[in-house]
């Protein structure tokens, strides 16, 4: 051990109560020792510090802050210099504010579209995902800050995020689901990880030996601390025994208890305990030990600066017809759309940043070298209609040369705590779109939405450029884009597929009750797009410029590739030389081609660059569920660069001798699988992937401690009947508004276990299990239970909180 001097000291009492925190962002402190709290706060885009009270979902105010693009705009950029760059100012921020551990990034796997948190994750591959969160995470932690990179693993679903199960093969785990986060922590040294809420294969993640121990400990070698996402606690014991070291917000003092208990009863070890508490005391006194860069202050226009070149390098030029933009000089512009007054700039939920300053297009544009003609609302923001605002947009679009359309998703679209039922912009934006397109054929779209959207009306616009979440300074970058000052140069780190229904997971999405079941395998994204021949609206990886650029002399070395690229226009540009591996497709199944590098390349217009991208362990890697290690198929492997997973520029063939003797799989038993066809895996097939049976997650019979309010419409008692009807309708009337209340999403997702975990002891687990009997009928017993466990409760806190002051 690090600190056996200190541990030797500590009572049992302290090294158990240690382990879990003492308020909603701080860990506990033991004055008698000298060790000191440490704060963590949420940052994926922005330090969200609370000034005040604090609650998880950012509803009370926070202190002003930076509010960066948020992480899946910043993906478009594929530029890891620049997310180190934004890594490093969020870390000077955090430490100016007193914060330790920031809690971000966020790197799950956009494995369905759906998913209402994908604003706040990078991309659907885990390369991507993976090598940026390693370079914001190395940013951060530069600052004497610790990045948190979240949340760990297999959380690809707002709904019952709290209890849902994800099954899953070990292969898809491994290569989809983990590699990101290898990444963070190898590449990016990440000194804390947070578990998700979620069990993965039947285990709650921060309880789930095989990924904090067997994978993330043993073999990513991982020497930092792991933090529960805040009431992501399903049981502190087998947490413990797992090796999390810190149990968030504030469960109280029961979870200690219950650690005394086991070591009392011989089920944890006091080396257990002892190891735990070392790595998180080792943590603490890293972090609070007088840093020689601890700043005092940042500079808050140079960080609102990083904000605007972080928004312009990711900004997506998907469509640009008869070369409309950039638009010249003197161009009499009518600007249109709410987003052009109130801009989409960032998420909702515990990302939530109070921004230092806040661009706006209806105000920027005014210093641009254009003819504003005029601005004007066009729509309700909450999808209504209003004919009088769309006829003075209208009358607007008709004076001018060119219309530039703000439009994309509100705020109710897309949140934490909530999935997308749909893949559509409000229906009255697109009415508006409609009809200006009539009145003027010059449409630019201006897209705000941090997720996938349907474009079926892309005819009507005949440019079109997506921001996605821009930040705070997202308004200035699009209209310098819109000039031409600055080049496009964001690429797309999704897929946009024609229809929801062309999904690889629409049929499996989301996982309906206990169970969310991943069939589709490792077919994520444009695996799936590429393999199957299923048509998308536009590929992982595309992105138009200004500009034009050229690929040539490809070598393929040992241990990378090397090319060129020519910038063939009239215009500087940045273009993003993608390289994308296809294996021997004979033994092992695999999609068509797969990410294997990057690089974004500026050039002078008509200048030339040498560029290479090298090979790592994972360029050629396979995970076999036999003999349950990574390994390498023996064949020929096509190795292509190209501008997007469908734009292939250069290829060429290596053959390697690969390292597999015993094979995994039987290529007749899994037909889908082979083919890349898994739209639709039967229950038989989806079974010989994982090896064993599909667990049954149909809710049925009496509610347990890990069931979640919003299934209280089955239970028994009336009076859960009648809350889960209260709580249901507060849900509905808060989205009618257009903006979701997500204190109240959070509780309608919640198990009752949550209760216990996120009151600060107030109530403990004996009185949360009590609620429960009288969810299931047994009102009487119940009631007992929770009063009696009420009292006993405080009366052990009062001793044990006795026994930790000394007196």
């Amino acid at each position: 051990m690090k600190h056996e001097d200190i541990i030797r000291k500590m009572t049992m009492e302290e090294k158990a109560a240690f382990l879990s925190g003492k308020n909603v962002w701080q860990s506990r402190n033991i004055d008698r020792l000298g060790i000191p709290s440490i704060f963590c706060a949420d940052g994926p885009h922005g330090v969200r510090k609370q000034a005040g009270a604090g609650d998880h979902l950012g509803l009370n105010a926070s202190l002003p802050a930076t509010c960066f693009p948020t992480a899946a705009t910043v993906a478009n950029s594929w530029d890891e210099e620049l997310a180190e760059e934004i890594g490093k100012a969020l870390g000077e921020e955090a430490s100016s504010q007193d914060v330790n551990v920031l809690l971000g990034p966020g790197l799950n796997i956009k494995r369905s579209p759906l998913c209402g948190r994908n604003f706040e994750y990078f991309s659907e591959d885990p390369l991507l995902s993976g090598k940026m969160a390693a370079a914001y995470i190395r940013g951060i932690q530069s600052e004497g800050v610790y990045a948190c990179p979240k949340h760990f693993a297999v959380n690809s679903q707002e709904r019952l995020r709290m209890s849902v199960d994800s099954v899953l093969d070990e292969r898809t785990l491994r290569e989809i689901y983990l590699e990101g986060f290898e990444i963070a922590v190898k590449e990016g040294g990440a000194k804390s990880i947070m578990t998700s809420y979620n069990a993965v294969n039947g285990v709650y993640a921060n309880e789930n030996k095989h990924l904090l121990k067997d994978i993330l400990r043993t073999d990513w070698k991982f020497d930092g601390i792991v933090i529960t996402d805040w009431g992501g606690s399903n049981n502190h014991l087998e947490g413990v025994l797992a090796g999390s070291n810190l149990e968030m917000p504030a469960p109280g003092l029961g979870s200690a208890r219950e650690l005394l208990t086991a070591v009392k009863n011989g089920i944890l070890t006091m080396e257990e305990l002892d190891s735990c508490v070392d790595d998180l005391l080792d943590a603490v006194l890293d972090l609070t030990a007088a840093p020689q860069n601890k700043k005092k202050s940042f500079d808050k226009e140079a960080h609102h600066q990083l904000a605007r070149k972080a928004s312009l390098e990711s900004i997506v030029l998907l469509k640009n017809d008869d070369g409309l933009l950039p638009l010249n000089s003197g161009c009499k512009v009518a600007v249109i759309g709410d987003f052009a007054f109130i801009p989409r700039y960032q998420g909702a939920g515990s990302s939530i940043v109070n921004p230092l300053a806040l661009e706006t297009i209806e105000s920027v544009i005014k210093s641009a070298p254009l003819n504003l003609v005029g601005c004007s609302k066009g729509y309700e923001r909450n999808g209504k209609e209003n004919e009088a605002l769309k006829n003075q947009a209208l009358a607007l679009a008709a004076k001018a040369d060119a219309v530039l359309y703000c439009f994309g998703l509100d705020e109710l679209s897309e949140s934490e705590g909530q999935d997308r039922t749909h893949l559509e912009i409000p229906g009255n934006q697109i009415s508006l779109l409609k009809d200006l397109a009539r009145v003027n054929p010059n449409v630019v779209g201006v897209l705000s939405a941090g997720s996938v959207i349907e474009l079926p009306w892309q005819s009507c616009c005949k440019s079109i450029l997506h921001g996605y979440l821009g930040g705070q300074a997202g308004a200035g970058a699009m209209i310098s884009v819109i000039t031409g000052e600055v080049n496009p140069s964001g690429r797309l780190a999704e897929s946009y597929p024609m229809n929801l229904t062309d999904t690889p997971a629409y049929r499996y999405f989301p996982g309906k009750e206990r169970c969310a079941e991943y069939r589709e395998g490792i077919f994520v994204g444009y695996r799936y797009y590429n393999t199957a021949g299923i048509p998308v609206r536009y590929p992982f990886g595309f992105g138009l410029s200004y500009t034009t650029f050229d690929y040539s002399g490809l070598q393929l070395l040992e241990d990378r590739v090397r090319f060129t690229i020519s910038n063939k226009g009239d215009r500087d540009g940045k273009e993003v030389a993608q390289l994308y591996v296809g294996g021997p497709e004979k033994t092992i199944f695999r999609p068509v081609k797969e990410l294997k590098g990057f690089v974004k390349v500026d050039l002078k217009a008509g200048e030339s660059k040498t560029v290479e991208i090298l090979f790592d362990d994972k360029t050629f890697r396979y995970w076999n569920v036999v003999t349950e290690r990574f390994e390498v198929e023996k064949g020929d492997y096509t190795i292509s660069i190209g501008a997007s997973v469908e734009d292939l520029r250069l290829s060429g063939t290596l053959t390697l001798s690969g390292s597999t003797d015993v094979l995994p799989y039987v290529r007749g038993k899994m037909k889908s699988y082979y083919s890349g066809q898994i739209a639709d895996v039967s229950a038989e097939e989806f079974e010989t992937l994982l090896g064993r049976p599909i667990p049954n997650g149909k809710w049925s019979g009496e509610l347990g401690i890990n069931d979640a309010f919003c299934q209280m419409y089955y239970a028994k008692s009336r009076l859960a009947r009648l809350i889960y009807a209260i709580l249901t309708g507060l849900k509905n009337k808060s989205e009618a508004k257009g903006k979701p209340d997500l204190n109240l999403l959070f509780i309608y997702s919640m198990p009752f276990r949550g209760i216990a975990k996120m009151t600060n002891g107030v109530v403990s687990m004996e009185m949360a299990e009590g609620m429960v009997l009288v969810v299931n009928g047994h009102f009487l017993k119940g009631i007992k239970k929770v009063i009696g466990g009420f009292f006993s409760n405080a009366k052990a806190n009062k001793i044990y909180e006795k026994k930790l002051s000394g007196k």
